[in-house]
């Protein structure tokens, strides 16, 4: 069970990260954003980030081995990074309708997911 809670804390701060780090891109389109500063957008996603590590620090917590969880330091990360991947790609596709997923783009991804299985793979 603590696995699948480690995954879903882990999916939950990378929909924040996510929102923090390139969400900001399309505050512009926003009125209330459209005259905002460097250091407004600057405090509104670090506000954002905030909330990702209120998730992220109990999912490494809960699912890291040492304290009873079913995953390695190196797990983790590798869970973290697919996550992100597969969080930032849906993001971007909803969000910035311009960008295309190329073939290069869907090798690296299958990498990425190549990484998991050695991580895991004793």
């Amino acid at each position: 069970m603590k696995g699948y809670i480690t995954v879903g804390l882990l999916i939950l701060s990378n929909i924040f990260m996510t929102l923090a780090w390139y969400g900001h891109l399309k505050f512009k389109e926003l009125k209330w954003f459209e005259n905002a500063g460097l250091i407004t957008i600057v405090l509104l996603s670090w506000g954002m980030a905030l909330f990702e590590y209120f998730f992220q620090v109990p999912a490494n917590r809960i699912g890291y081995e040492g304290n009873g969880g079913p995953f390695s330091l190196l797990q983790l990360k590798i869970i973290q990074e697919v996550i992100t991947l597969v969080t930032f790609v849906t993001f971007s596709f909803l969000f910035f309708k311009n960008e295309t997923l190329r073939w290069n783009h869907l090798v690296a991804m299958c990498f990425l997911v190549l990484a998991v299985y050695f991580m895991f793979k004793k």
